[in-house]
């Protein structure tokens, strides 16, 4: 491995807690900022368990406050977009000047704040195509996947063999996006569909979908308004890349038919009565359909529910 880098975590729940937990067991000086599972953690370890192998870190370093945590080589920031307002006060202790900084958060433009508050040049995003929910306090439960695309805010290739260089070593695979927008477009082409009709649904889980026809086919629809949306997002900002359509499609109902009953972090997050993360994957995608014009009616519908269902979360 190459040399030991401190890694700070912010927003040490499911997610960043298995990320960061796979970088520290392949050796990294790996810091957590623990919020509900703080004393679990503390007192009996960060217990994982995965199809790619169980582990426990039975004395990891958590704190409650970034201050404590001290400046890192690397931030992962793993909050819920819905956090997005806390973010720059609770990475900030942590970056210096050489600090890069990874957005290992679900959604659309959550990168353009960190580059405004930090510097576009050390501004990385991350997308887990992965099945991940929290057990019991202190215990997290990897389900199946797990593969991280990383992007460089402004696509610098030499940026993105760093970020590489982090991850070798662990048993995370790691795959490079040559262009961040798309990685991110593409992600919504799950989250979108998937994660709105669960809610949608009442609070069901992803089999029931991919077994009901009239659930599919909404799917199927509401993600080929996003792919149309995505490249048009691609084309306004110069980009080359573009989402092929059968492909993406094609990849995620496959992929979505191996989970079984799946229960996405949205969902759970209603089925909880907590508030979900409405504006940045559902919200922003729509706002920029509507500026270029793209017809995104199925997701106009979706949107608004859920922001109804959301209200006084």
């Amino acid at each position: 491995m190459k040399k030991a880098q401190r890694v700070a975590v912010i927003g040490a729940g499911a997610v960043g807690s298995y990320y960061g937990g796979r970088l520290a067991e392949a050796g990294h000086d790996v810091r957590f900022l623990v919020r509900r599972d703080y004393h679990a953690v503390r007192s009996s370890g960060l217990n994982v368990t995965s199809p790619d192998g169980d582990f426990l870190l039975e004395h990891p370093l958590v704190a409650s406050d970034s201050a404590e945590i001290g400046t890192a080589d690397w931030v992962i920031c793993a909050l819920k977009s819905t956090s997005i307002h806390a973010a720059h006060k609770l990475v900030q202790p942590c970056v210096r000047a050489d600090t890069r900084i990874l957005v290992l958060m679900n959604g659309l433009g959550l990168e353009d704040h960190f580059a405004g508050w930090f510097g576009a040049e050390r501004i990385f995003g991350g997308l887990a195509f992965t099945c991940i929910n929290r057990g019991k306090p202190g215990h997290v439960h990897h389900l199946a996947y797990g593969t991280v695309t990383l992007g460089h805010y402004k696509n610098d290739p030499a940026e993105i063999v760093k970020a590489l260089e982090l991850w070798s070593g662990s048993k995370t695979s790691v795959v490079p996006a040559s262009s961040l927008l798309k990685a991110r477009w593409e992600k919504l082409c799950w989250n979108i569909p998937f994660s709105g009709l669960c809610v949608a649904g009442g609070g069901i889980t992803t089999d029931r979908i991919m077994s009901d026809t009239s659930l599919r086919a909404a799917a199927k629809a509401l993600m080929e308004e996003v792919i149309c949306a995505g490249n048009a997002d691609l084309a306004l900002h110069g980009e080359k890349a573009c989402i092929d359509r059968d492909t993406i499609i094609n990849s995620l109902f496959q992929k979505t038919s191996t989970m079984g009953a799946y229960r996405p972090s949205t969902m759970i997050d209603f089925v909880e009565g907590k508030s979900m993360e409405i504006d940045a994957i559902f919200a922003e995608p729509l706002r920029r359909a509507r500026e270029l014009k793209v017809p995104t009616h199925g997701l106009a519908l979706l949107t608004a529910l859920l922001k109804s269902l959301n209200q006084g979360r």
